[in-house]
């Protein structure tokens, strides 16, 4: 039989069941590790069980009797519950697979956004997808939505006119993609398609532009300068696809040089238009100073000719000119008191006068 410490240490490397040392090893005539008939040992040697340690982990390795076992008694535990086991790891491998796949068939486009299809097997597929919530294959198909709405671009330019003065121009363009061609698009251009383009066209058209205008030109015909911007980009833009709404001149700025002689330049017209002035008025005031005394001689002799025939005139202007005294007086908060003579009005006198008009 085996002893406590055999027992444990075979059952540490995996021999188990076997209940007598000669199941394990062939029998012997002694224990200190004489050969047998064959030439083989009959007994390992007492290193081995010197080896064996029950507390430990180590495997020990056999010797050539050990290879001559008897295995058809060995009992191999189960382990409980494999069969659960398994299933529920099956069963959490589909359900992954199944989330991941319902989490990726699906994407979204919103308002304003078109969407193009990659598929890793026939690349980019020619189709455009509009807005709404639209499937995908998982892992094989990868959406690119693009924003197909009008995107302003500020872009300012250095360039010379045809007089030679350098002119500062700031540019703002609206553009947008062709939903059409978002395909195209993509394979030419990629997404940032608006960085690759635009500055080398703008550019390209600005100075190309201004240096068919003199710098004034630039200032009173402004309008007919953005409308061949415009037109010349429209052009250029289409090649690649791309649409622009609008193109207008936002800042126009020269040097310091021309902008000092444009403001002596104003500051001169300024000052002939006001000395063209100061001449116009002085023949006016002119022309009103002959108009004033032509009206006063013409009165004086209306007048004249007046009293020369009929005397009662002078009365008649004294009597206003009394009427328009009390008037003034008669507002007055003050009290005044005036006589007849104060109020140019002498009815004696005027009694006198018609006395001698009757006696004539």
């Amino acid at each position: 039989m085996l002893t406590a410490t055999e027992a444990a240490a075979l059952q540490m490397v995996g021999l188990v069941g076997f209940k007598d040392r000669s199941m394990i090893f062939p029998r012997k005539t002694k224990r200190n590790g004489t050969k047998g008939e064959d030439g083989t040992k009959l007994d390992p040697p007492p290193s081995f069980w010197r080896a064996i340690n029950p507390t430990s982990l180590s495997p020990v390795l056999p010797c050539p009797a050990q290879r001559k076992m008897n295995f058809k008694n060995v009992k191999v535990p189960k382990v409980p519950g494999g069969g659960a086991a398994s299933a529920l790891l099956k069963l959490g491998v589909i359900g992954g697979l199944g989330l991941y796949g319902a989490a990726n068939s699906l994407y979204n486009v919103e308002g304003g956004h078109r969407a193009i299809m990659f598929n890793r097997l026939v690349g980019v597929k020619d189709e455009v997808y509009p807005e709404g919530t639209h499937l995908m294959i998982p892992w094989f198909e990868r959406p690119v939505i693009y924003d197909v709405r009008a995107r302003p671009h500020l872009i300012e330019s250095t360039s010379g006119s045809r007089d030679l003065q350098m002119v500062k121009i700031g540019l703002r363009v609206l553009t947008r993609p062709l939903p059409d061609q978002l395909p195209t698009i993509y394979r030419t251009l990629g997404e940032n398609y608006n960085e690759r383009v635009l500055p080398s066209i703008i550019h390209e058209t600005l100075k190309a532009v201004v240096a068919q205008y003199n710098a004034s030109q630039l200032i009173t015909q402004r309008e007919a300068v953005s409308r061949e911007i415009r037109k010349i980009l429209t052009d250029r833009a289409a090649n690649f696809n791309i649409a622009l709404d609008d193109v207008s001149i936002t800042s126009l700025t020269f040097g310091k040089e021309f902008t000092a002689a444009i403001e002596a330049k104003q500051v001169a017209a300024q000052e002939a238009e006001r000395a063209k002035f100061v001449v116009e008025k002085a023949e006016q005031d002119k022309k009103s100073a002959v108009i004033r005394a032509q009206g006063e001689a013409a009165s004086a002799q209306l007048i004249g000719q007046a009293i020369a025939n009929n005397p009662a005139f002078i009365t008649l202007r004294r009597i206003e000119a009394s009427r328009e005294i009390a008037h003034t007086i008669s507002n007055s908060s003050n009290k005044v008191f005036l006589n007849s003579d104060d109020l140019l009005l002498n009815l004696q006198d005027m009694e006198l006068g018609s006395k001698t008009s009757r006696k004539k």
